[in-house]
């Protein structure tokens, strides 16, 4: 089992850009560490406090397979500075990688959060 990260910006707290969103980053990180949907374990959302018009996980559960993945949405650290308009992502998934062949994506201005782990 390896933890793969991953965080993405968002342009609007709104239902439609959280969701927007959200598929956009689990896909790239599936697609980016060849994960398929029954590899996945659960998957941990955290947003900034300004976001708070949807759940992440209500939308990861509209895409097909994701249904029956345990997943649990929680409001990140307000840390004063910090990036906002934020999802973070902790997926765990049942992948035969290294720690280091993990690749952790980070997207739009999230990208900035940790260029040691980026792509």
């Amino acid at each position: 089992m390896r933890g793969i990260r991953g965080a993405i910006t968002v342009e609007e707290n709104s239902a439609r850009a959280i969701g927007r969103a959200t598929r956009e980053l689990l896909q790239a990180m599936m697609e980016a560490n060849n994960v398929r949907v029954e590899d996945i374990i659960s998957v941990f959302f955290t947003l900034t406090s300004d976001l708070n018009a949807a759940f992440p996980a209500a939308t990861a559960r509209e895409m097909p397979g994701w249904n029956r993945i345990p997943m649990l949405c929680a409001v990140e650290v307000d840390v004063p500075g910090s990036l906002g308009r934020c999802i973070r992502v902790l997926m765990l998934a049942d992948i035969n990688l290294g720690q280091r062949e993990i690749k952790h994506v980070y997207l739009r201005e999230a990208a900035k959060l940790r260029p040691d782990l980026g792509e």
